[in-house]
């Protein structure tokens, strides 16, 4: 037992390095450290960590292996309810999930679960065998729009059962936001594409750069003999504020500016992507997003970042370790401005935002205090770059080309307890449904709307 009350330090990336390099930033635990982590869990007999976790990985369970050294052993408990492992290691909120609810954190730092589960999805990788072996075919037929989270984890449990399942994927590479949103020093794009390589050996075929809507609609995949469909699009359409300025040349949203660096890989010099090249950045937002553009804008050679919030630090969504990593990179942080217009020069390029000063009133229908302008605090921000993390939505092109399929005021599919959406036979999870969201809950969706497929075919 390690009755220390902090965490095994992660290895890091010093910071005025890696803020000008796209290399992972934290380095992981080796296996002493692994081992020395795992032996400060209590093993508590009602297991609080796992009703924290949306894909209910056996926590204590896969703990206690590597506390022993049997990481492989380990590997195996988590991937019987997590395709995905070495993903969540790194980017899931594990602080408002499993290592929220631990024991261990009511009186220090709760156990380091998801760098744990880093490390054995990671030592698993090392190893050069491959453990997947391929179903045996049901004889049934099962579609999956979209290779993000929601899709993937979706199709690897049906595949496990025995279902052919195809992923319709809109881009050239499978991932989703894995691939295009989430930056390189968070989330290594090779280790996405081995998670992904994991389902293509479970028989998983993935179809890429097929716009479904455009190339095909659903009803025309229900007709091509899948008995059912899971619509996993996620949300890609970004919003913005709608003040004067946002079509200067300067100005995107956070989600194109990632999609450029990560998805078309503007960060490398061999790559001839178009990417900004900006001296003075303004990212508007408080999220994961917004931190992931901030630091992305840093690493691609801006000399200022800033971070524009309407509210307090307190009331920033993002996790505190993306707030912590993004101030040691030298991130600048506005909290409580909020911008009210965008300067442009003669060539209609970005040349300043005009901010203005906020105060926490009362709170609003979320529950946070409202942010209240302060009366004649104007001032300008001297920026060449505008880059908008307000947000995005589920863009419209599926629901409005297939017949039956229902949608709320924001665009979001509408869909029962079992994922189950208005029209027979096809389900939906993840961004597509709620919004924009976690990587973990989109994998959570797509788990439930598995096992609805999988008993709806069998009962059909």
């Amino acid at each position: 037992m390690n009755k220390s009350t902090e965490k095994v330090a992660m290895p890091e990336q010093n910071p005025q390095v890696r803020a000008r390099n796209f290399e992972e930033v934290t380095l992981g635990y080796n296996a002493e450290m692994a081992m020395e982590e795992a032996k400060r869990c209590l093993n508590c007999k009602n297991k609080p960590c796992v009703s924290g976790c949306p894909v209910g990985v056996k926590i204590p369970e896969f703990i206690g292996e590597i506390a022993n050294g049997n990481f492989e052993k380990a590997y195996e408990i988590i991937t019987s309810t997590n395709g995905l492992p070495a993903v969540c290691g790194r980017v899931c909120p594990q602080e408002n999930q499993c290592e929220g609810k631990c024991i261990r954190g009511i009186k220090g730092e709760p156990v380091g679960i998801g760098r744990l589960e880093r490390f054995a999805a990671d030592y698993m990788m090392s190893q050069a065998t491959s453990n997947v072996e391929k179903p045996e075919s049901n004889g049934h037929k099962v579609a999956v729009v979209g290779g993000g989270p929601a899709g993937l984890t979706c199709a690897g449990d049906l595949a496990r059962l025995g279902y052919e399942v195809t992923i319709f994927e809109a881009f050239h590479v499978a991932g989703g936001v894995l691939m295009y949103g989430i930056p390189e020093f968070r989330l290594p794009k090779a280790i996405v594409q081995k998670e992904i390589q994991t389902l293509k050996d479970l028989g998983v075929n993935i179809m890429t750069n097929m716009v479904i809507g455009k190339v095909l609609s659903i009803d025309e995949i229900m007709e091509m003999g899948f008995e059912a469909v899971f619509i996993g699009s996620g949300a890609g359409l970004p919003k913005f504020m709608g003040i004067s300025g946002e079509a200067l040349i300067g100005v995107c949203s956070a989600n194109e500016y990632l999609t450029r660096i990560n998805l078309m890989k503007g960060y490398l010099e061999d790559y001839d992507t178009p990417v900004i090249k900006s001296k003075a950045v303004a990212v508007v937002g408080g999220g994961n997003v917004a931190m992931d553009a901030a630091r992305s804008a840093m690493r691609m050679g801006a000399e200022h970042v800033y971070i524009v919030y309407r509210r307090s630090e307190a009331e920033m969504p993002a996790r505190l370790e993306e707030v912590h990593h993004a101030k040691e990179e030298g991130i600048e942080f506005l909290t409580l401005n909020n911008p009210v217009k965008i300067n442009g020069d003669e060539n209609g390029r970005v040349k300043s935002m005009e901010c203005i000063k906020m105060e926490l009133g009362e709170p609003d229908e979320s529950g946070r205090r409202r942010p209240v302008p302060v009366e004649n605090s104007n001032y300008e921000l001297d920026v060449d770059t505008v880059i908008m993390a307000l947000g995005t939505s589920p863009n419209p092109l599926i629901r409005t080309t297939t017949n039956g399929l229902d949608a709320n005021k924001w665009g979001c599919l509408v869909v029962n307890e079992e994922m189950l959406t208005t029209k027979e036979g096809v389900y939906a999870g993840g961004d597509a449904v709620t919004g924009a969201a976690t990587v973990i809950l989109a994998m959570g969706a797509g788990k439930t709307a598995a096992k609805s497929i999988d008993e709806y075919i069998k009962t059909k």
